[in-house]
């Protein structure tokens, strides 16, 4: 499915925040209405990478927006570079943004994509290391359905944002929707220990969760090739993950579900 780009200025409390668009391109049947997908970045703004990763998502028939993570720092449309300056600016925005403005963000950005002509009102999201935080949160939204986040940094440390206070962990009770957490198991930024917090806080809560551990490093989707992390293969079978969890919540319509879930203790055992 072919894919066209644009972008809108919202509006948030510190200022405008550029959103970037990319949508299923089909001239043909102009009423035609997607799924929506919120896409949150790393501490480097929209950059190749995200930029690819947001047209993939969108020619699979879904509507995708991306915002400027660091709206109150940058000009807009002004990614930060993948080198030392670059990757210090980021770590420094991504302390001195409060983090009631990164929620601010995600709900606007969701609320874009909900009025929306083109988007069905199902909304999803994803990203990767801040973003994969920041989609996790997004997922406290009762109106985000499924989440994919890759290598979520400062979850279980709980130090996004200013003053380096976050509270996602407490919140996990608040998640409704699906959600799929992909670690690298060489991530420096998450140790074994950080994931097992998670993956046992998210249990506890009986959220329904899939968790992968891989064996690769941090950002391994990142499809630059700055840092040597890139894996394309690994990253292939992630992203097929990402789409089976979006197809799923976001383009089925199952009805209500029924029933208690179904834990594996409850399956039989078969040889």
């Amino acid at each position: 499915m072919l894919v066209k780009e644009s972008h809108v200025d919202l509006q948030t409390s510190s200022g405008p925040m550029r959103v970037f668009i990319y949508q299923p391109n089909v001239p043909d049947y102009p009423d035609a209405k997607f799924p929506g997908v919120a896409v949150f970045t790393e501490i480097y703004q929209v950059t190749g990478p995200l930029d690819r990763f947001c047209r993939q998502i969108a020619s699979q028939g879904y509507v995708v927006a991306c915002n400027e993570s660091f709206h109150e720092f940058e000009p807009l449309g002004s990614p930060l570079a993948y080198d030392v300056p670059g990757t210090d600016k980021g770590n420094f925005y991504k302390i001195e943004k409060e983090l009631a403005a990164y929620d601010e963000d995600a709900t606007l950005v969701i609320d874009h994509l909900i009025s929306r002509p083109d988007c069905t009102g199902k909304i999803g999201a994803t990203g990767m290391c801040l973003g994969g935080h920041l989609a996790f949160r997004a997922a406290f939204d009762p109106r985000v359905l499924a989440s994919v986040c890759y290598f979520a940094t400062d979850i279980h440390s709980e130090t996004l944002g200013k003053g380096k206070k976050s509270n996602s962990l407490k919140r996990i009770p608040e998640i409704q929707g699906e959600v799929v957490m992909i670690f690298g198991k060489q991530d420096n930024h998450v140790p074994r220990a950080g994931r097992d917090l998670i993956r046992k806080t998210l249990e506890d809560a009986d959220v329904t969760t899939t968790f992968l551990e891989v064996q690769a490093q941090h950002a391994f989707i990142r499809d630059e090739l700055s840092k040597g992390r890139y894996d394309a293969a690994i990253s292939k079978v992630c992203f097929e993950l990402l789409l089976e969890l979006f197809h799923r919540n976001l383009h089925l319509d199952l009805g209500p579900r029924k029933g208690p879930k179904r834990d594996t203790k409850d399956l039989p055992l078969i040889c």
